[in-house]
């Protein structure tokens, strides 16, 4: 089968049937990636998913841009992107075309409050998948939590927690360089 057309289902499967955005795709992607078709080592998809978290935008679109380029380039990465949010768009320009019917509908209301629940989880898995891959273990378990605690108490910005890391990680590896020299 044809590449851009694979790689362009896939995508467009997961947009349609993705519900909770990026964070929620993540074990989808990879699934479909890493796993079953092997295009992109895991580490690779770490990585690439490490820069989409870092650059601007939609989660779901830089990380589908990034597979993209890395599969074929500039093209893959428009085909990619492409399906990643057709399905959205279209989806959006349905309920905008027929929402005013049905937003009042108590049926409506309560499959919105049922799958609330269900968008929570699929945001937390794969944040445990990334703290193993991380290897974050009872020893530096303190780092991203106190990382989240300042970002929720203080509202301080993630770019700050960010910086900090990088500096503290830096000197963290020159400090334990110069121990095993």
């Amino acid at each position: 089968m044809n590449i851009y057309l694979e790689s362009f289902g896939i995508f467009f499967k997961i947009g349609a049937f993705t519900i909770g955005g990026g964070y929620a795709m993540i074990p989808l992607i990879e699934n479909e990636i890493v796993t079953k078709r092997q295009w992109i080592a895991k580490e690779d998809f770490l990585d690439l998913l490490a820069i989409s978290q870092s650059a601007p935008g939609i989660l779901a679109v830089n990380i589908s841009i990034f597979i993209g380029y890395r599969l074929r380039g500039v093209r893959g990465s428009i085909v990619t992107a492409l399906g990643t949010v057709l399905p959205s768009f279209l989806i959006i320009l349905l309920i905008a075309m027929f929402f005013q019917n049905f937003k009042d509908n108590e049926i409506v209301e309560r499959f919105f409050k049922g799958i609330r629940p269900a968008v929570a989880a699929l945001i937390a898995a794969p944040t445990f998948t990334m703290a193993r891959s991380a290897k974050i273990n009872r020893y530096n378990v303190w780092i991203p939590v106190t990382g989240a605690l300042l970002i929720w108490q203080l509202k301080l910005s993630p770019i700050w927690i960010i910086v900090a890391a990088g500096v503290g990680g830096y000197f963290w590896g020159k400090y334990t360089a110069k121990r095993t020299n």
